[in-house]
């Protein structure tokens, strides 16, 4: 893994951890990314390797999580935007490309409408374009239905970190994509002590989070982008199946004409390796730094 440096800034209720892969020229743009509903900054780590120096890229653990799970509520989408809005300004940054995987481009949409003047063009990946949620479900449902077995890892412990990486190497999307760099990045999540490690993301705040995702503000945020934006889409979905969260179908329904967003699909990666692994990260690094330097 590239070196990188754990940074703090201040926000409600504490500080935020971030973490900063620079780039090779000091004056060089920089980037800013947003995780996942249950993950962490260092799942961009494979992004940082690929992007090669050439920008400097800034991913914060976001509330509730990692680095930053110490931070109270409320929690939420809004108060990520709010979090994110808060980071780049004690970085003196104007204007920045932000770019977001999965609940990560749901919080970035919201920023960019949220605070105009503080981003630029977004970078969506395999999210930040909702449909409404099914009325008949309760919070519960619905959460276990958007990122399913993600909710009972939040309530395990494991005895030590080998019993960790065994728990996800056996996962269905990194079965044939595991890598130094996704160890680092699940090794990241896990806190307390052996024998009872567990996951640092505060269920609060993913269950608050994910019900978030399908408020009218944060649906309608594609829609009023203030700047352009490209969605990258996996063809694969959260366990490698053949249904991704998106497809022709799908983003023909949500309509997306007359908004800012390009879809892109991105071919033989799945919700997590469109990130994780080299191919996805090698899109999403390259279209970083065409944002960027235009």
């Amino acid at each position: 893994m590239i070196p990188h440096e754990e940074i703090h800034v201040a926000v409600p209720g504490g500080e935020l951890a971030a973490l900063r892969w620079r780039a090779a020229d000091p004056d060089a743009p920089v980037v800013v990314a947003l995780h996942g509903i249950t993950s962490n900054a260092l799942s961009w780590a494979a992004v940082a390797r690929l992007l090669a120096g050439r920008v400097t890229l800034v991913a914060p653990d976001l509330r509730g999580r990692a680095g930053s799970s110490h931070l109270p509520g409320p929690y939420g989408i809004a108060a990520h935007t709010d979090d994110i809005a808060a980071l780049t300004g004690a970085l003196g940054l104007d204007r920045v490309v932000l770019a977001g995987h999965s609940m990560g481009a749901f919080v970035a949409a919201l920023a960019a409408v949220r605070h105009p003047y503080r981003f630029g063009p977004l970078l969506l990946v395999d999210g930040g374009i909702g449909f409404p949620a099914p009325t008949h479900l309760t919070p519960d449902e619905l959460m276990t239905a958007v990122i399913g077995p993600a909710m009972d890892r939040l309530s395990m412990t494991f005895p030590d970190r080998a019993a960790y990486r065994a728990f996800w190497q056996a996962h269905p999307a990194f079965a044939d994509a595991w890598s130094e760099e996704v160890d680092a990045y699940i090794q990241r999540d896990l806190t307390g002590e052996e024998p009872a490690l567990r996951s640092s993301c505060r269920i609060e705040a993913i269950r608050t989070d994910g019900v978030g995702l399908f408020d009218e503000e944060v649906l309608s945020a594609v829609r009023k982008l203030p700047a352009d934006a490209v969605l990258l889409w996996a063809a694969r979905g959260l366990m490698d199946e053949e249904q991704g969260l998106y497809d022709e179908g799908r983003l023909a329904a949500a309509d997306l004409g007359g908004t800012r967003v390009e879809p892109v699909a991105v071919r033989d990666v799945n919700h997590y390796t469109v990130l994780t692994g080299d191919r996805g990260a090698r899109e999403i690094a390259d279209r970083l730094v065409a944002f960027a330097r235009a």
